[in-house]
């Protein structure tokens, strides 16, 4: 399989839903001419042309807005947002909005549009541009949320959304750009709903998301050396939650540790959590943990900034307690 960068993976699905459908098309801030702040869309305007690529002014009210009154008249937008830190200023039109259409007209109307949206810590982008905000959106019936580690899953999971029928929210973590890996050749998708069993094994089963992924799969290497065996699951869709492939899990292994980048209160940990204590509780063997961002601000400073986030020792020393 050709390995081809995350980056390049987001393009390549943009690239074949714009083919594959002339109701595709993409709006956001700088998309046309720029690329957009991350470069995913450089060189499409050439190749589709600006009535299919449109560049947005810096209102991101008004063009997600626009964004659902085209994808109830029968169209496909795919906006794109500078980062997750601005869903605030969108967050009446995808929430009290687009998120309920389906519902308020019991299945008359649909929202078929993408909101794709950069995030996370590590690059010392401060307080407002650093977030990890999956939370708020995951508490809003009537959404989906995607959250990919992989250039593979970024892609067949982006053609997916495109495709669906109900609003989805794309979250890319930042980090992962130019991280490369195989990409499988021709048409496939990767189906919304269903995590990944990333890698298999008896003792743990450690929960991840998106960089902490990766982070969860360099612990579980270093774990493996002192014959602990680590399940790492990668959910890739956070809503819906894949339940039935957590419990499996967490009912062969007796242990759970949850890892994410987002703060603990309210976080994603604490819902999954929730889930294995009603539903798998009888084959834990030691208490759920969550590793996550502690409860404050995204510190600028480098130094505090890789304190902040989650590190592969802090997993490798909360597995060992686990186990020991």
């Amino acid at each position: 399989m050709p390995i081809i960068t995350f980056r390049d993976a987001i393009r390549e699905a943009l690239i074949e839903e714009l083919e594959r459908d002339r109701e595709v098309f993409l709006m956001g801030e700088d998309i046309q001419s720029f690329g957009g702040p991350f470069r995913i869309t450089e060189g499409l305007t050439a190749r589709f042309g600006k009535e299919r690529i449109l560049d947005m002014p810096i209102s991101e009210s008004a063009f997600v807005g626009a964004a659902m009154g085209t994808a109830l008249m029968g169209m496909r937008p795919v906006v794109e947002l500078m980062f997750s830190d601005f869903l605030p200023l969108v967050m009446d039109q995808l929430v009290n909005h687009a998120a309920k259409m389906r519902y308020s007209y019991a299945g008359g109307a649909s929202v078929p549009m993408v909101l794709r949206a950069p995030f996370g810590a590590g690059t010392s982008a401060g307080l407002q541009h650093s977030q990890s905000l999956e939370a708020w959106v995951i508490h809003s019936p009537g959404l989906k949320v995607v959250m990919p580690a992989t250039p593979a899953d970024a892609k067949g999971l982006l053609k997916r959304a495109i495709r669906d029928d109900d609003p989805v929210v794309f979250l890319e973590h930042r980090l992962l750009y130019a991280t490369k890996g195989e990409v499988p050749a021709g048409e496939y998708t990767v189906p919304l709903g269903k995590a990944a069993i990333s890698r298999e094994g008896d003792d743990v089963t450690v929960v991840a998301t998106a960089m902490m992924v990766h982070k969860a799969l360099e612990a579980a290497g270093q774990l493996e050396k002192e014959g602990v065996e680590v399940e790492v699951i990668d959910l890739r869709t956070l809503l819906p939650l894949d339940e039935e492939t957590i419990i499996q899990s967490v009912s062969k292994t007796g242990k759970l540790l949850i890892v994410h980048e987002a703060c603990r209160t309210g976080g994603m940990a604490g819902e999954i959590a929730a889930v294995v204590a009603k539903e798998a509780f009888g084959y834990l063997d030691a208490p759920i943990e969550r590793l996550t961002a502690p409860d404050t601000p995204v510190p600028f400073s480098a130094p505090m900034e890789k304190f902040f986030i989650p590190q592969t020792p802090e997993i490798v020393a909360r597995v060992r307690k686990m186990v020991s």
